[in-house]
């Protein structure tokens, strides 16, 4: 595929995500998040893979940055939900 079409769907790509999460109701967004993790772990899947094929440097240097931002997005999505649920359960009342 052209490097013109990979970056056309790139961008529309960032559009489309931009769109659906600022029309989303703040009630979704931990369910949201949630499946968001579940992607970036097939993505952290797909990068090992993609880098440990080894056909030529650039395949490694960018399946290395897609395995470390698909982790970064993994991390904060749960750190994320951690906090959000952690203000939801009640505080033990102090004797």
């Amino acid at each position: 595929m052209a490097l013109m079409d990979l970056l056309l769907i790139l961008i529309l790509a960032g559009f489309l995500g931009f769109e659906l999460i600022s029309r989303v109701p703040s009630q979704l967004h931990t369910p949201l998040m949630s499946g968001a993790n579940a992607i970036s772990g097939i993505t952290v899947v797909g990068a090992i893979l993609a880098s440990g094929a080894g056909e030529n440097t650039l395949t490694v240097i960018l399946g290395t940055a897609a395995i470390i931002f698909a982790t970064l997005n993994v991390v904060g999505g749960y750190l994320v939900t951690d906090r959000m649920l952690r203000m939801f359960t009640k505080k033990k009342q102090e004797k």
